[in-house]
């Protein structure tokens, strides 16, 4: 940890998540909290975190203080609790971040789900930012669009369809800033010439917006000669749904695809997995608000091979740096699979183009600008006095 110091005459920030783990929002946060560490370099810089987990060791060279502590996150496994019992602890939940927000110059919130702080960012108006990495549907969508709203919070979305998505009034401050991400020095050079079965790489958790059930049944609608041309690894885990993994692997066994599909638990650093594919998929079956897997991909020159939903088409440029295909179903991913291993000298330079497209519109670079470009206006954005409140909510972050 970084030395205090003193801090009364330091600029303070509180970057709040909504996770724990490093998945692709978890990742995504990490970077953004060091964005801002490159950019305030001595500014007092808190992490408020549900609880510990991996993402603490990414986090620590840039945080002075990791918080644990109770956030009211809105989780579609929790909401029926959160809705009768949950709702006797959202008061004191919203006065924990009144609390916080208003010791900080800075509040960043990753994620619309961080129901507490959103609520609460309406009472200390003028420092908080929400990045909005979801693209829900149907109440939820009403429900989030709202949070954000009632929030009055300056606005981070990661795509353009994340932006349509939420259709925010006119005059809220908001801009979209495609995810950077650190690639490698040198991306993988390409390997694959059909002397050997083509390697296929899904990453992410295991559930019904992944997609991962409809890559199965799409290998398993190949025939023979085809199928066994591929080699698939699925890596991942389901978030509290051990069902959910426990039907994949038995749909796995009953397709006879054993010899095939390779399930593998999440692992923290992915880099040897984009070094053996020589594709990734992101198969997904619900909007996707950008796709970092596809992103992660192209950075190792890896093509990638997506469904044509949410902020994906903006990732992937069609016939150039990788594939896309209707969601629905599994045909239209097993006719790429079959078209890849039967010409590969089509595609070939598929690899080189993925690298250059994720170096012009994914770098480090590229989103530290637009990240620091809305920090520098909240920060400049004039503030209503929160003297008249003092009185009722002490202004010192809670523990």
């Amino acid at each position: 940890m970084r030395a205090e110091g003193d801090a009364a005459s330091r600029l303070r920030i509180t970057c709040v998540h909504q996770g724990f783990e490093l998945y692709g929002s978890d990742r995504c946060f990490i970077e953004t909290v060091r964005t801002i560490r490159a950019a305030h370099p001595t500014a007092r810089i808190d992490v408020v975190l549900p609880r510990r987990g991996p993402i603490v060791a990414g986090l620590e060279p840039f945080a002075n203080d990791i918080v644990i502590a109770p956030l009211w996150i809105l989780r579609r496994k929790n909401l029926a609790r959160l809705a009768t019992l949950g709702l006797l602890t959202l008061p004191i939940a919203i006065i924990r971040a009144l609390r916080r927000i208003r010791a900080s110059d800075l509040v960043y919130i990753n994620t619309t789900v961080v129901a507490d702080y959103l609520l609460a960012a309406r009472l200390a108006p003028g420092r908080s930012i929400v990045h909005v990495h979801e693209i829900p549907e149907g109440v939820v969508l009403k429900v989030l669009r709202g949070l954000i709203r009632w929030s009055g919070a300056n606005v981070v979305f990661n795509s353009r369809a994340t932006e349509r998505t939420y259709a925010l009034p006119h005059g809220t401050t908001a801009r979209v800033v495609y995810n950077g991400i650190a690639g490698p020095a040198e991306p993988n050079r390409p390997a694959y010439d059909g002397s050997r079965p083509l390697r296929v790489l899904m990453l992410g958790r295991i559930s019904r917006i992944k997609g991962q059930d409809v890559l199965v049944e799409a290998l398993a609608s190949l025939p023979e000669p085809v199928r066994q041309r591929i080699q698939v690894r699925i890596v991942g885990s389901a978030f509290e749904d051990d069902a959910r993994e426990q039907a994949l692997v038995k749909r796995i066994a009953e397709a006879g695809l054993a010899d095939q599909v390779t399930l593998a638990p999440f692992v923290a650093d992915p880099a040897a997995l984009y070094r053996w594919a020589d594709v990734v998929t992101m198969p997904s079956q619900r909007p996707e608000s950008l796709g970092r897997v596809a992103i992660e991909a192209m950075s190792y020159g890896v093509p990638p091979l997506v469904t044509a939903i949410g902020g994906l088409p903006e990732v992937v440029e069609a016939g150039k740096t990788g594939w896309i295909v209707p969601s629905g179903g599994p045909e239209p991913i097993a006719a790429v699979l079959a078209d890849l291993v039967a010409d590969p000298a089509r595609w070939r330079d598929f690899g080189r183009a993925a690298r250059a497209r994720y170096e012009s519109l994914f770098s480090e670079a590229s989103a530290a600008e637009g990240i620091e470009a809305i920090v520098r206006t909240t920060l400049r954005r004039p503030r209503a006095t929160d003297a008249a409140r003092a009185a009722d909510v002490p202004a010192r972050p809670a523990a």
